[in-house]
């Protein structure tokens, strides 16, 4: 090129796509969202603390998990999985086992007695929870995280909500439960147990509370309103937790019980009634499609033994008999036929549709409250009252589960940060999602997964040991180096091994690479050579060169 040429502008855009000094695209290293990671409700970082376990660095690991959910050793265990069925492993084999490596970091952590690593001054703000189930555990955790002094008000005589009551031993161990929440304690969040809040403006004004968050969840089962006598034993749902709870289970022993619903509340009892020889069959008014419990929990009840009949609604009540409709869904509701047959039952156990208790806030002027005892937030998770917010089952919501209720919670304590800081919190944009079409596989990736052992049916009723066992460190370890790392540069060194003109300047461990553009052709090689899409050609910048 002589000396009068570079003195013409040179549009590049003009140029096919192609290499040399007539480059028209660059790569430039990106970072997208793991699917795990976006479809994780409680916000975690799986990829993150999934690479410190694949390095065997469990205490990293769990400090990464921390910033997210304060109960890796629960959530290991009854989280309903949404990050495993967005797994992009699910194209090539089967997926990660994300919820038994958190399993077996949270037990870690609690055998090792590790400390939650975090750094905050002191406020000088009080905030009340009300309700310490997994929803205001949360809340209260990351709100001491800033620095808050967070008080809860719990009208149980134990902590954890659901967590403690509602879900059985077999599947959660209780003193796991009371490790997780003793490490919430001992952040200086204190829980006032026993005490049940029946005029929330007092107790905001007494205690000179700078916010509320309210996470009482919905611990109440709509009544059927259906006639009965007194010949079958009736309760429900909660009312079962607490004989459980209580060890008031005299009434159920090997007896023949009718259980009415089909949420996971429905499955966990009817499981819990097969432990105490029980004949157990669950009714429910609405097809597969309709029934709120997730497959697995299905099939699991039915391996042990529990009877499901879908399309039947209670009617009425006599003779020891429970009478039900047959049903029949049409335009997504279940209708009548005026068909019927009956069941013989001593224990009817209604499980069907949670309401919240939330009748101690209609004084409160300004909050909305909906039939089913929900109540209504604005954009920055506040009710129509000042200073008051909500989470969980609180809100409005068939999709209940306990890892939605923590990432409430986390949510909650973000927006109450920002309003007693007078500002608006706004969410922080999302990177687009990794999926499998984007990623370039280019290694051996075959690695079945680790599954959990697992107790055999007829074992499993015989007691409340934990039904589903934890991976080994080398089997976690092992699961953990399935993870693709999607969207995210693990420095494979594919595009440093690739690129023809030495282009990709390595900048340590950790540090990831960069790209020497005076030398970079353009040829796309390291794009086609990466293996999770971390890195993305893009056009050339129109850089017009004169009077050089």
């Amino acid at each position: 090129m002589s000396a009068s040429d570079i003195t013409r502008p040179v549009d590049l855009t003009i140029h096919a796509e192609g290499t040399g000094p007539l480059r028209t695209r660059q790569p430039v290293y990106v970072d997208f969202m793991p699917p795990c990671n976006s479809a994780c409700p409680s916000g975690e970082n799986i990829q993150a603390w999934m690479a410190f376990a694949q390095a065997g660095n469990y205490q990293e690991a769990f400090q990464k998990i921390m910033e997210d959910n304060p109960f890796p050793a629960i959530m290991g265990r009854v989280c309903v999985k949404p990050c495993e069925t967005g797994c992009n492993r699910n194209h090539i084999d089967d997926t990660v086992n994300i919820h038994a490596v958190e399993r077996f970091i949270g037990d870690e952590a609690i055998r090792q007695k590790w400390p939650v690593r975090f750094k905050a001054k002191p406020t000088g703000k009080r905030i009340l929870v009300v309700g310490s189930g997994p929803s205001g555990l949360s809340a209260a955790y990351h709100l001491a995280r800033m620095g808050h002094t967070v008080e809860i008000f719990e009208a149980d005589r134990h902590p954890g909500g659901l967590l403690w009551k509602g879900i059985p031993e077999y599947r959660l161990p209780k003193e796991l439960l009371d490790a997780e929440i003793s490490r919430i304690l001992q952040m200086g969040v204190t829980i006032r147990l026993n005490y049940k809040v029946t005029d929330l403006q007092a107790e905001k004004e007494n205690g000179n509370f700078d916010a509320v968050y309210l996470g009482i969840g919905a611990q109440l089962i709509q009544d059927e309103n259906i006639p009965y006598d007194n010949s079958v034993l009736i309760k429900d749902a909660f009312g079962f937790f607490n004989d459980v709870a209580t060890n008031n289970t005299a009434v159920y022993m090997q007896k023949k019980v009718v259980v009415y619903g089909g949420g996971k509340l429905a499955l966990y009892l009817s499981r819990i009634l097969k432990r105490f020889g029980c004949e157990v069959t669950v009714y429910f008014p609405g097809d597969k499609k309709m029934m709120p419990a997730y497959d697995y929990e299905t099939e699991d009840a039915l391996a042990e033994g529990v009877e499901i009949n879908l399309l039947h609604g209670l009617s009425i009540i006599k003779d020891r008999q429970v009478v039900l409709e047959k049903m029949k869904v049409e335009k997504g509701k279940a209708i009548g036929t005026g068909t019927f047959e009956n069941a013989e039952a001593e224990v009817l156990i209604i499980a069907n549709k949670q309401e919240s208790d939330a009748g101690f806030l209609r004084s409160l002027e300004g909050i909305q409250i909906n039939p089913d005892g929900t109540v209504v937030i604005d954009a920055q998770r506040m009710t129509g009252y000042k200073g008051i917010f909500a989470g969980g089952d609180m809100l409005p919501g068939e999709n209940r589960s306990s890892t939605i209720a923590i990432g409430h919670g986390k949510k909650a304590a973000r927006y109450i940060n920002s309003f007693l800081e007078n500002t608006a919190y706004i969410k922080p944009e999302k990177h687009p999602t990794a999926g499998y079409r984007k990623l370039h596989m280019w290694y051996k990736t075959d690695a079945p997964q680790k599954e959990q052992d697992k107790l055999a049916p007829e074992e499993a009723i015989q007691n409340f040991e934990e039904v589903i066992g934890g991976l080994s460190e080398a089997e976690a370890r092992f699961e953990a180096q399935r993870c693709l790392s999607c969207g995210n540069c693990f420095e494979c060194d594919g595009c440093f091994g690739a690129c023809p003109e030495d282009a990709i300047i390595k900048l340590g461990k950790g540090n990831r690479y960069k790209f020497n553009l005076d030398a970079c052709t353009g040829c796309g090689v390291c794009y086609e050579q990466c293996p999770c899409h971390a890195i993305e050609m893009i056009p050339e910048p129109v850089n017009p060169v004169s009077n050089v």
